[in-house]
This record gives C-alpha cells, sequence and structure tokens, in this order.
C-alpha cells in the first residue's frame, strides 16, 4: 500500500455491508454501520503508521558490550538473532530484586507464547530479563512456556541501554526491534508511548497495544475498564 492508493470513502464500504444480525433495530444497524466506517478508517491509519514505520530511516548501530545466558550457555547480542535478519527483544520486569515477575509482563509473555512459532518463521523474538536464566527457566516451566526464548541479561548493558531499567533503577518493561542487514546490526524501533505520552483516563499504552487481552476487552461493553489488571494466579 502507498499513500497513493485511491481509497473508496469508508462510509460508502460500510453501506455494502450485508451483515444483519437477530431482532437488531433500525438505530442499531445505522449505528453500527457509522462504527463499522470508523473501524475500516482505523485500520488505514494502522496501515499508514506501519508504512511510515517500516520507511524510518536507519537507527544507531549497536556497540554496546551485551552479554547474556540462555538455557544452552552464553550468548551475545548477534547471538539472539539466531538465522534471521530482524530481532525483536522485550524486556522482562523480572530483576533479582523481584520475588515474582510483572503480571502486566506476564500476562503479554503468555499471549505470545502461544504465537511464538509463529513469529519465529519471520523473525527472531527474544525476552531479557535481568533475573539469572535459572530463575527465568523455572518461572517459564511453572507457567508452561515451552516455545518463548528467556534469555538473562548477565551484566545488565542491554537493559541500561534500551530503557529496560527506569531513572530509579528498577525494572522497566520495553519493546525495541533490531536489524542486521550488510554486516551491521542497528536499532530499528521501539515502543516508545509511555506517562509522558499518555491521554487523560488512561493507562500509557502503544498503538497497537500489544497486548491481546486488551484487544479482545476493547471489543466487549466494560472495555478494559480503569482499575482492572491482570494477575499471577486467580482462585479457583
Amino acid at each position: 500500500m502507498t499513500h497513493a492508493t485511491t481509497f473508496v470513502p469508508a462510509a460508502e464500504l460500510a453501506k455494502r455491508n450485508g451483515m444483519i444480525f437477530p431482532n437488531e433495530s433500525d438505530d442499531y444497524r445505522q449505528a453500527r454501520n457509522a462504527l463499522l466506517a470508523e473501524e475500516i478508517e482505523l485500520r488505514r491509519h494502522i496501515e499508514r503508521v506501519a508504512e511510515q514505520r517500516r520507511a524510518l530511516p536507519p537507527g544507531g548501530v549497536v556497540t554496546g558490550d551485551y552479554r547474556f545466558e540462555g538455557k544452552d550457555g552464553a550468548l551475545d547480542f548477534a547471538d539472539l538473532f539466531c538465522d534471521k535478519q530482524t530481532l525483536v527483544v522485550y524486556s522482562y520486569m523480572f530483576g533479582p530484586q523481584r520475588e515474582r515477575p510483572c503480571p502486566m509482563c506476564t500476562s503479554l509473555l503468555s499471549a505470545w507464547e502461544g504465537e511464538a512459532r509463529d513469529i519465529g518463521q519471520r523473525v527472531a523474538l527474544a525476552v531479557v530479563a535481568r533475573s539469572p536464566i535459572e530463575r527465568l527457566t523455572k518461572f517459564a516451566k511453572e507457567r508452561g512456556w515451552r516455545n518463548l526464548n528467556l534469555y538473562s541479561d548477565t551484566n545488565g548493558n542491554y537493559s541500561r541501554d534500551y530503557h529496560g531499567i527506569d531513572k530509579n533503577g528498577g525494572d522497566d518493561s520495553a519493546f525495541n526491534v533490531f536489524t542486521r542487514r550488510d554486516g551491521s546490526i542497528r536499532h530499528f524501533w521501539s515502543g516508545e508511548m509511555g506517562i509522558e505520552s499518555a491521554d487523560p483516563g488512561q493507562d500509557p499504552r502503544g498503538a497497537p497495544d500489544l497486548m491481546p487481552l486488551w484487544t479482545i476487552l476493547d471489543v466487549t461493553p466494560e472495555g478494559r475498564g480503569i482499575n482492572w489488571y491482570p494477575k499471577l494466579d486467580y482462585p479457583d
């Protein structure tokens, strides 16, 4: 898709919608088609943003002394790419100072666990945390994770440079993408939407939101709410 693409107006596409559900009112259908037009515009905007993201100029060269440990031993940053040319890294809030990991991060990664093998067909996916690898693999076994690649940031340099540590020295979640092209590893993109860019009455969130949990709840009348967050465990 390019900016030169000529689109049929979203309202016209919405009028072509032939879906009708049992016992719905005319008011419902009119409002639903108006909403459908907005959803079509949203889809188009998401693609425009994705196109703009793909067109970013080259990011900074990765030069830091980054050391990791995975279940099979020590690795450097290039090793995280495996045989791929693009690397996606999630910084998991599970540092050695935490008794248990961040529930929000865990909810996100639990969803990604089911997609990890599919993602791995296109790009490398790495989950990095500052706890020792033994602690990470123990928790992964507890959660039933089998497909996520977990790595311990053994010297903390990666977490410090790529915003996996907050200004007070605690854990922070971060989402970074790197490329390996022509023998050079570069930063490509990072999620940069946080407290400073949050809208009134909303938690900081990226767009699109990385969590399938919120994608589902956003299409319900209850929505995601303002005071509910996932937990590591729920009463039986």
